[in-house]
C-alpha cells in the first residue's frame, strides 16, 4: 500500500467546491482536487430522509497530511457535519504518485 490517499467530501454549491478545492491546493494539503458535479445524495439527517444535489470533491494527498487537510476542510466547509472519508491508494503510476509527493507540502 502506498502513502497516498484519496479523500472524499461533498459540498452543495459550485462556488463552495471551487473555494475549498483552491484553498486545499494552495495550502499544499492536496496535490489535486477533482470536482464532480451532478451528484444526487440521499441521506438521513436529524431524523429525516433528505435528498440534495451536491458536488463530490475527490482529493489526492498523502496519508501524513490527512489530519491537516481534515482540519482545513472542516474550517472551510459550510456544512455542519462535512464528509471527510479516506480511501487508500493501493498502487498507481509511479510518476503520478511522485507528483503527489512533490505537490503536497510537509
Amino acid at each position: 500500500m502506498s502513502d497516498r490517499v484519496v479523500v472524499l467530501s461533498t459540498v452543495g454549491t459550485a462556488e463552495d467546491a471551487a473555494r475549498i478545492a483552491r484553498a486545499l491546493v494552495e495550502r499544499r494539503l492536496a496535490a489535486c482536487v477533482n470536482v464532480l458535479p451532478g451528484v444526487r445524495s440521499f441521506y438521513r439527517w436529524k431524523g429525516a430522509a433528505e435528498e440534495d444535489e451536491e458536488r463530490l470533491l475527490v482529493i489526492k494527498t498523502r496519508r501524513d497530511r490527512f489530519e491537516a487537510l481534515r482540519e482545513a476542510l472542516v474550517a472551510l466547509h459550510p456544512y455542519e457535519l462535512p464528509e471527510a472519508i479516506v480511501l487508500p491508494i493501493e498502487a498507481g503510476h509511479a510518476p503520478y504518485l511522485a507528483w503527489i509527493d512533490e505537490s503536497v507540502g510537509t
